[in-house]
């Protein structure tokens, strides 16, 4: 018999440190100004030493010490050399980031759980090329910086594309997002955090292996009709014609042509009305919760847009009448992210 055993509660989220840097670097990040383009100035650029930086102070340090002790002019000539060497490397460090441009476009809009593409231009105005510039989303914390580089020409731009998985539906604010460089020896760390003011929509995550469109429902005329197939396939087709749009064509029926060893296919007639009207009911769906249902929903809206299909959509204090197309999808898409 397995046993299951529980892992023990982390107790670094107790940590008090912990606690007051999350604090401060919320604090911190919410003091920044709110902006689409960003031009780095030395008064939004920070520097620090890295790792390699600070072991290469240390070895100076011991450089400096051994060559007082010993008296070695060689010793202090390479002390003072290599020392030079890290303070040109900070100023160019500082000064390769200095200057840029960032401008971010406005995201498209998603699903839950897919990644939001913050696609982000380097820009620069300088008569001098910017080495290895990093663009990432600013982690969580216990999280990993990831980043993506490029290079900028001189006068010129970059592109940069870093993704941003969307935790949930609705108009969400952008993560902060945060540029650096290590170039040219990467003892230092030149970095900026920055605050985008645009927001991204993000539709309900469409169900999987949803149940097959509602039924149609007769027109408010009293016109009587055929009964709605349940894959939202009505009735009023004609025999195909050279020339048809392929999404005008029945497959269902083709399919069941196909079987029985015939080759003509059907397309729905354009000029006959339809008798019946697909209308998507939030309250009638047969989903579970709130979230179920606008789940169910969104893919029912994706499958009657891809059949070319005239829908309307039912949800709590909104009413959207039949209508096609991408302009008709997304407004329904947005009317479930923002209920």
């Amino acid at each position: 018999m397995n046993t299951i055993t529980a892992s023990p509660p982390s107790w670094r989220h107790l940590n008090p440190l912990t606690v007051v840097r999350s604090r401060v670097r919320r604090w911190f990040h919410n003091r920044l100004p709110a902006t689409d383009t960003l031009l780095l100035t030395q008064r939004n650029v920070y520097i620090l030493p890295t790792r390699p930086g600070w072991m290469l102070g240390f070895t100076l340090a011991l450089l400096l010490v051994a060559s007082i002790n010993y008296q070695l002019n060689l010793g202090y000539l390479l002390t003072f050399l290599l020392a030079g060497c890290a303070v040109v490397g900070m100023h160019v460090c500082h000064g390769n980031l200095r200057g840029v441009t960032l401008h971010l476009q406005p995201p498209a809009p998603v699903h839950a759980g897919q990644a939001v593409a913050l696609v982000v231009r380097f820009s620069s105005e300088r008569k001098r090329a910017r080495y290895g510039l990093g663009l990432g989303v600013v982690p969580e914390e216990r999280e990993a910086l990831h980043l993506a580089w490029t290079d900028v020409p001189a006068q010129g731009s970059s592109v940069l594309q870093v993704a941003w998985p969307a935790p949930r539906r609705g108009l969400l604010s952008l993560p902060g997002l945060t540029a650096q460089t290590l170039f040219p020896l990467g003892t230092f760390r030149v970095w900026t955090v920055w605050r985008p003011a645009a927001q991204v929509l993000v539709y309900p995550a469409p169900e999987v292996n949803a149940p097959p469109l509602a039924p149609g429902e007769p027109l408010g005329d009293g016109a009587s009709g055929a009964r709605a197939q349940s894959t939202g396939e009505f009735d009023g087709v004609r025999a195909y014609r050279r020339g048809d749009p392929m999404k005008a064509v029945v497959w269902k029926k083709a399919a069941q042509a196909f079987a029985s060893g015939r080759d003509n296919l059907v397309s729905r007639e354009a000029q006959t009305a339809q008798r019946q009207q697909l209308w998507l009911d939030h309250a009638s769906c047969g989903a579970q919760g709130l979230e179920a249902r606008l789940s169910r929903l969104t893919a029912w809206v994706l499958l009657a847009d891809r059949l070319g299909l005239d829908y309307g959509l039912r949800l709590p204090g909104r009413v959207i009448q039949p209508d096609q197309g991408a302009s008709h999808r997304n407004r329904c898409l947005e009317a479930m992210a923002r209920i």
